[in-house]
């Protein structure tokens, strides 16, 4: 199967071979035992119904340069012009026809560093199949966001999309990413990040009630460079987010967040955060944040993993995982870890589940405020700290708007 150069064609053989090696995931694998991968590895995506809404896009009223995707197709008649100070954008399917290319050290090799000590055999799959995407190469400070939109049209659409980013010496690129893409989806996202440069990454997954998806994230972190990634989830009936780090540079700082929302009443919710930070170098600072809320039978997952080498003093890694459970029905599902062998750092790690507070909400309601409201003010307040990691102001309060109008609609 030839789709392009030699260093394309090498990529896709390499990955498919770690695929066959590997093969697709199941229960019995230690990292899927809470979630059900059967949906992600059907030959055929199951139907998805198309939700119809008058609701803004996110990210509308942000000044950025919009890329379309189409069921997964990048659709360049809709988009913007790939055209911005400090940054070169190229679609996959042209730049896979080049013999050379600056992607070919970077395609599919984050990936495949990411396959150890932990097998990631969807991701696999994606560099070994897909034909859409991306190839971004920053090499100063970008003046706006770039923005991927993904917009779907059919009720079947398979997507399996790969992007690759490189930030160079001192560049600086925001990267924000929206819309319902396709029945499912397949999605890696592999960042190379310099030293000293800084990559800020914002993503939402919502709209479709019965979308199924699988992200990965795959990044490397050169010196003194700055990485933070935030993603907000509702709706869809599985989104499995996987994010892999590799902090390779001194000083190199990491933040990975998340904020969640799921309602079992529209169907099927499960969400799953999987995270696999390692500290490779002197003096890294790293951050997991993130918080859940869920109703009605939905169920959340946390995974997350900080790994310190031995020569990787002075290390700083943090985490933390918590659930608010709105009724009886929903469950959060946990695995923080921690290994380390470095002697010389300062790591931590928890995870927390449970109800609203009573006695805040006695206080509030005592006060003249409606039991229903009150709940609403007590579910922002969780979640603020997660959202609180995007550094974006107008981007933060236009996702906490978006946030108080879902909870209004889905309260009980």
């Amino acid at each position: 199967m030839d789709r392009g150069g030699k260093w394309i064609a090498q990529a896709r053989k390499s990955a498919l071979a770690r695929l066959t090696a590997s093969g697709l995931p199941h229960r019995r694998d230690e990292y899927w035992k809470f979630t059900r991968p059967d949906e992600l590895c059907k030959p055929d995506a199951t139907p998805a119904a198309l939700l119809l809404t008058d609701e803004k896009p996110v990210f509308c009223d942000v000044d950025r340069l919009r890329l379309v995707f189409v069921d997964g197709v990048l659709d360049t008649d809709i988009s913007d012009p790939m055209a911005m100070e400090n940054i070169e954008i190229e679609p996959l399917t042209s730049a896979a026809r080049a013999d050379l290319h600056w992607a070919r050290d970077l395609y599919g090799v984050l990936e495949a560093n990411g396959q150890t000590p932990v097998p990631r055999p969807l991701a696999a799959l994606n560099t070994a199949m897909a034909e859409q995407g991306v190839l971004i190469r920053v090499t100063g400070k970008v003046p706006r966001p770039l923005c991927l939109h993904y917009l779907r049209q059919s009720e079947t659409a398979d997507a399996v999309v790969h992007h690759v980013v490189r930030v160079e010496t001192g560049g600086e690129l925001t990267l924000l990413e929206n819309g319902p893409a396709a029945a499912r989806i397949n999605k890696v996202l592999e960042v190379d990040v310099a030293d000293g440069a800084t990559f800020n990454h914002i993503r939402t997954q919502g709209r479709d009630h019965e979308r199924r998806a699988v992200a990965h994230l795959f990044a490397r972190l050169g010196a003194e460079s700055r990485f933070k990634s935030f993603s907000l989830t509702v709706n869809g009936a599985l989104t499995r987010n996987e994010c892999v780090i590799e902090m390779t540079g001194d000083d190199a700082h990491a933040t990975i967040s998340g904020a969640c929302v799921g309602d079992g009443s529209t169907g099927a919710f499960h969400q799953d955060d999987t995270v696999f930070i390692t500290h490779d170098a002197l003096r890294c600072e790293s951050r997991q944040v993130f918080k859940k809320v869920l109703r009605n039978g939905a169920t959340g997952v946390f995974q997350g993993k900080i790994l310190v080498k031995q020569h990787a003093q002075k290390t700083d890694g943090y985490q933390i995982s918590q659930a608010l459970l709105l009724d009886d029905d929903s469950r959060f599902l946990a695995k923080p870890e921690l290994e380390i062998y470095a002697d010389d750092v300062i790591c931590s790690h928890g995870a927390t589940v449970g109800a609203i507070d009573e006695n805040a909400l006695f206080y509030l309601t005592s006060r003249g405020i409606p039991r229903s409201q009150a709940v609403d003010m007590l579910v922002l307040a969780f979640l603020a700290e997660a959202l609180e990691e995007i550094e974006d102001d107008a981007i933060r309060g236009d996702l906490l708007s978006r946030l108080e109008g879902w909870i209004e609609r889905h309260r009980s």
